[in-house]
């Protein structure tokens, strides 16, 4: 059986055929956040052939994902393997012939022109607005199509971005909202709900990189009362548009107000502190070093240390730290510095 052949049933379909699955074969995308979003984003284009899939998630694997978040399973969790290894590997036993490019990385300023260009698409599986504002500075500034989706509780959204021809993202919401909002980690999220927004998404994924028509509105679902709202976007565009009108790309700039260091994640009781030096650390080095003030545990990507029963911090070798039992900046700074170094 040829390669080919592997999508036999999708080629079937009219508006994609052959020539489509041809295109779809020698396409890449990125995938922004590998969650309950991204985890079924991933599934579908795997499945569907695109040929090259770049995954990038700051996030490991816990016990509390497996609700929702399709690639992972027990063992996973056991090892706290980073999202995107496990995806990786499970995705690579679905269909060996994908390129799973796999980055351990939150996405900002400093990463996200290198990570994200080159894509024919981009696809959001994130859960906050300030990541979507940078995606869509680095899609608007360089010209690739995205795709944006959220789900809390049971209540979703989707909408194809095309740089040049649809309202960009910023034109939808032009300031980042002020305050947490609800979360999956404050007011929960059905599985269900996950996996119908994130496969709407890789349709429109799909549909982008064959270049078919996407939706022109700002699709809108709540899956337990089964209502749904279709807002026409298409004449959204502002004439006023910092990013795709003015050109002003102030996700990406160094001096903006937007930028931040020390984000506390919304209902997890946690700080991320991410270093704007890249630097590579030494987790096991670290983790010897660490063992005389507490617990220490982890694997090739991360360790986990634990100074007292209250504090958790997870280092990844990129220097980015997770202080898991505080939502106190300056608390998280003072243990950074004492364990980690400034």
């Amino acid at each position: 059986m040829s390669e080919i052949e592997r999508y036999s049933r999708q080629i079937l379909f009219q508006q994609i055929g052959k020539t489509g699955q041809i295109k779809l074969l020698n396409s890449k995308v990125a995938i922004v956040g590998v969650g309950a979003l991204g985890t079924v984003i991933a599934n579908h284009l795997v499945r569907s052939g695109v040929g090259y899939i770049r995954l990038i998630d700051r996030d490991l694997v816990e016990l509390s994902n497996l609700q929702r978040q399709t690639l992972f399973d027990e063992e996973d969790a056991s090892l706290q393997l980073p999202k995107v290894i496990a995806a990786q590997k499970r995705l690579n036993k679905i269909n060996s012939s994908v390129t799973i490019d796999a980055h351990i990385a939150d996405i900002n300023l400093d990463n996200a022109e290198e990570l994200l260009t080159g894509m024919d698409c981009i696809v959001d599986g994130t859960d906050n607005f300030m990541t979507r504002f940078l995606i869509n500075d680095v899609a608007v500034k360089y010209r690739v199509p995205w795709v944006h989706g959220a789900a809390v509780s049971s209540r979703g959204m989707f909408t194809s971005i095309i740089p040049g021809k649809t309202p960009c993202y910023r034109c939808l919401f032009p300031n980042v909202p002020t305050g947490t909002g609800e979360t999956c980690d404050t007011v929960g999220v059905l599985s269900p709900l996950t996996d119908i927004i994130g496969s709407f998404q890789a349709l429109e994924a799909i549909k982008i990189l064959i270049g078919e028509k996407t939706t022109p509105n700002l699709e809108q679902i709540d899956i337990w009362d089964y209502s749904t709202l279709q807002m026409d976007i298409s004449e959204g565009r502002n004439p006023n548009c910092p990013t795709c009108v003015n050109h002003q790309f102030d996700f990406l700039d160094r001096s903006s107000e937007q930028q931040i260091a020390y984000t506390t994640l919304c209902g997890r009781n946690t700080i991320q502190i991410n270093p704007r030096n890249k630097r590579e650390l030494d987790v096991r080095k670290l983790a010897e070093n660490l063992k005389k003030s507490g617990s220490v545990s982890g694997n090739d990507y991360l360790l986990r240390f634990s100074p007292d029963v209250d504090t958790s911090i997870v280092v990844f070798k990129d220097a980015r730290v997770l202080i898991h039992g505080t939502n106190d900046v300056v608390k998280a700074k003072l243990l950074y510095s004492k364990y980690i170094g400034n």
